[in-house]
């Protein structure tokens, strides 16, 4: 019965996730449409537009693109935290050898990627977006894996939910570690003390969400005037909020369960479509084969599926892990593959790396082409599996 309920939770996620990939694909399109016709210049303005409660020191006004990428987003880290928690206590990284095989290829799948955006880009104005090609989009990785249906042994979608799960969280230690700047010790104890009495909650079983949410508000806002990215408070929230409860109800699965559809369905597509607006210029073409083109792309597009295919056959190698039911290395090989989507964290990177604008646009131009050449050519290597198995 158990282990029944457990396969309709995932396929209701595969299922979701699936959706969740055609509706970023249509978000894409329409941002893509809307800046490059003359409706550009009115979401332009849109987005710039202040909202919020006018203080002096510090102004509690932003644009409505900085809610969306440091408000919106924080529920998306909040989402995140919690699957990392919830993975490290009762799931499929709450062990040694559960968590080694995607563990490692993540590390593998994050570092290659990042060494290969170095070789081309260290000593240049776009060294500081090293981080761009280290990350994978679980919605669109997950979302065409699904739609391969059969050809994919359902092992193979956990073992990349999992790998996309401890890449989230190296996305997250590299954004608190080297995308923050200008730290304010003030605001960084008041975020502390807030932290600290979270945590105090847990311990004393205080199991109401809403003594976690609504300081976890609080945080938010002292963690965003403290020079480490606001999105962060949305982690730090899930690290107090209690997994288990004595009446057997989980606070943490509650909370993440009421977190899924409105992050998948509305704040990510919001924020794909407030940032995928790339207009389009010759010299884009052209700077395709320059460092930041040649970095991204073949970072994601070549480095994922190397790093990830590599740290896998070093783990099995080593009998730290063995592969998921089902599977063989050319499974692996697709993963990697399907790795290099980084669309949503790769572009929030891009935006944490460039002050300057150009080079911010470009990014983004290059990680949709990378992310589409790695969708494309994961499927199609899936696709040949299937058929040379009819084949034979």
């Amino acid at each position: 019965m158990k282990i029944a309920a457990n396969s309709t939770f995932l396929n209701r996620v595969f299922q979701s996730s699936a959706f969740g990939g055609v509706l970023l694909l249509i978000c894409v399109a329409g941002s893509l449409i809307i800046a490059n016709s003359e409706c550009n210049v009115a979401f332009e303005n849109l987005l710039t537009l202040k909202v919020g409660v006018h203080v002096n020191d510090p102004d509690a006004r932003f644009s409505v693109l900085q809610w969306i990428n440091d408000g919106l987003m924080t529920f998306f880290f909040l989402l995140i935290g919690l699957e990392i928690k919830r993975e490290l206590i009762e799931g499929r990284l709450s062990s040694f050898k559960k968590a080694s095989l995607p563990f490692f290829a993540a590390v593998g799948g994050a570092t290659v990627p990042a060494v290969i955006f170095w070789i081309f880009n260290h000593g240049s104005p776009s060294a500081n977006g090293w981080g761009i090609p280290m990350a994978t989009d679980i919605a669109f990785a997950l979302g065409i894996l699904s739609l391969l249906g059969k050809r994919v042994p359902s092992s193979l979608k956990v073992f990349l939910a999992a790998l996309a799960i401890v890449d989230d969280l190296i996305a997250i230690l590299i954004i608190a570690l080297f995308y923050s700047t200008g730290f304010k010790i003030d605001y960084l104890l008041y975020a502390a003390l807030l932290f600290g009495i979270m945590i105090l909650l847990n311990r004393l079983r205080v199991q109401n969400i809403l003594f976690y949410l609504l300081p976890g508000v609080l945080l938010w806002y002292c963690i965003h005037h403290s020079g480490i990215h606001a999105t962060i408070a949305g982690v730090l929230t899930a690290v107090a909020i209690p997994i288990s409860s004595s009446e057997g109800k989980s606070p943490l699965k509650k909370l993440e369960h009421s977190l899924i559809k409105p992050v998948n369905f509305l704040i990510i597509p919001l924020f794909v479509l407030a940032n995928s607006n790339i207009r389009f210029e010759p010299g884009m073409i052209m700077h395709l084969n320059g460092p930041l083109g040649l970095g991204i792309i073949l970072g994601l597009v070549l480095g994922k599926p190397i790093g990830i295919s590599f740290a896998s056959w070093l783990v099995v190698k080593l009998n730290m892990s063995s592969l998921p039911d089902k599977t063989n290395w050319i499974h692996i090989a697709g993963i990697g593959l399907l790795g290099g989507i980084g669309f949503t964290m790769s572009i929030f990177i891009s935006l944490l790396s460039f002050s300057d604008r150009h080079l911010e646009l470009e990014s983004k131009f290059f990680i949709l082409i990378a992310s589409f050449l790695s969708a494309v050519s994961g499927c199609f290597l899936f696709a040949g599996m299937r058929q040379s198995k009819n084949n034979i």
